[in-house]
């Protein structure tokens, strides 16, 4: 049995316990802004976001301003979104478009490669004035992978590739669902919840819940015709599991077997419609092999650890990142990601879902948040109630989508970097391997 202050890892009984006093107590969240937040690779947003030289983003990440842009020459820069003459925010709009930004406060200006291009009255600091030092600070790493582009603000930290671990094979699986490539479109889904941020990524790839918590939302489906039989089955392909991808990242997801008939928690497609969703499931299998199509076109739930959320159920894909502000509340951002050579209807079915399903005010989010928030209520009697249970699946040889491997991938990432407490692998982990490669890929398993 591995055991840590916080973490019970009882492999014989078997159980997986957490203290829950990891969700309240400041002192923990001091410790994890410093082992865990400025240690990983954060997600910062995606290359689509900003399509032409000198667009820019603006956002937070690990709880410090950045500008995401381009350059003239087309490549991605991020900046520190702080003036080095007196530390104001250089750009306080979102987004926008400009060849240079200029700080409001003293009109300090730079160019979309961070230096500093021009200073009102610049013969005041003389003939040694050092310009060249007095550009917008770059974060320690910045690097991208499939136009997915994230930043960590330690200097010392592996490659992202070699971070990623198995979950690139995942990004693989969002980003090879168009030839022209994947965008993020809309706007930014901004919310909070009054809850740990933890909490969030266990519901993210958290299949249990579903048939509960969202039950509402699945008699609407159902009574609108839908077979939900047919979407909680794999129809020939393989089963949805839960995988440890290595690195404290981990997944949920199978393979689909219907052909390219599978619209998940959505509406079902008009004939016109499902016929050219088929073609494009066909086109894939032509590109990249039958078995890599076939999990493209089933659903995923990856949580890149810490706080990086990508949910796929083919109706649509959205992105979410949290980051806590205080122990029981946490700041949410979500996007919505789709093929930019989308078929029309699909196109408008996979953003209406982003709206009314995951959206602050759509039919699954709200039923998160409202558990999420109960939970951290709960969390006040942690003294007299000390542990949650996270065993689900312990007892299976392979657990489910619908067990909480996945789970327990997370706190044991957590546990190593908080405690310095290793804890031997459930199961094998899958590191990137590469297309093709990975054991849970063939339809024929």
């Amino acid at each position: 049995m591995t055991e840590s202050p916080y973490v019970i890892d009882d492999r014989e009984t078997p159980r997986f316990r957490v203290r829950r006093s990891t969700m309240v107590a400041s002192e923990i969240l001091d410790e994890e802004r410093r082992q865990i937040f400025d240690r990983s690779w954060l997600y910062v947003g995606h290359e689509s976001e900003i399509p032409a030289p000198h667009d820019f983003r603006t956002r937070s990440v690990g709880g410090r301003p950045i500008i995401l842009t381009r350059h003239t020459d087309g490549s991605v820069q991020v900046f520190i979104n702080s003036c080095p003459h007196r530390g104001m925010q250089v750009e306080s709009r979102p987004q926008g478009h400009g060849r240079f930004l200029k700080c409001f406060y003293h009109g300090w200006s730079f160019n979309t490669e961070g230096a500093l291009v021009a200073i009102p009255d610049e013969a005041s600091y003389g003939e040694n004035f050092d310009r060249q030092n007095l550009g917008l600070v770059h974060p320690p790493h910045v690097a991208s992978y499939r136009g997915f582009v994230f930043l960590c603000w330690s200097a010392d930290v592996v490659d992202l590739e070699t971070y990623l671990a198995g979950a690139a094979d995942i990004l693989d699986l969002f980003a090879d669902q168009s030839e022209t490539g994947m965008r993020v479109i809309g706007g930014t889904h901004l919310y909070a919840a009054r809850a740990n941020w933890k909490l969030l990524s266990e519901n993210s790839y958290d299949g249990y819940h579903a048939l509960t918590t969202h039950h509402r939302y699945l008699a609407m489906l159902k009574a609108s015709g839908k077979d939900l039989q047919s979407v909680f089955r794999s129809s020939g392909g393989t089963p949805a599991l839960g995988w440890d991808l290595g690195n404290g990242h981990a997944v949920i997801g199978g393979s689909d077997g219907s052909g390219g008939n599978n619209t998940g928690l959505g509406r079902d497609l008009s004939g016109p419609a499902l016929v050219k969703q088929i073609a494009r499931r066909d086109r894939f299998a032509e590109l990249y092999g039958a078995d890599w199509a076939d999990r493209m076109f089933s659903g995923r739930n990856v949580v890149i650890f810490p706080n990086l959320a990508l949910v796929d159920l083919i109706m649509g894909i959205t992105i979410r990142t949290y980051y806590p502000v205080s122990p029981d509340y946490m700041e949410v951002s979500a996007w919505s990601l789709q093929p930019s050579d989308d078929e029309p209807e699909l196109r408008q079915m996979r953003q209406e879902n982003f709206l009314t399903f995951w959206g602050p005010a759509g039919l699954a989010t709200p039923d998160d948040i409202e558990a999420l928030e109960r939970c951290q209520k709960g969390f006040a009697a942690h003294d007299q109630a000390p542990w949650s249970d996270i065993s689900r699946g312990m007892v299976r040889s392979r657990p489910a989508f619908n067990d909480e491997l996945q789970m327990r991938v997370f706190w044991r990432e957590w546990d190593r970097r908080m405690t310095g407490t290793v804890h031997p692998l459930e199961g094998p982990a899958l590191p990137r391997s590469g297309r093709l490669a990975l054991p849970y890929v063939s339809a024929n398993q």
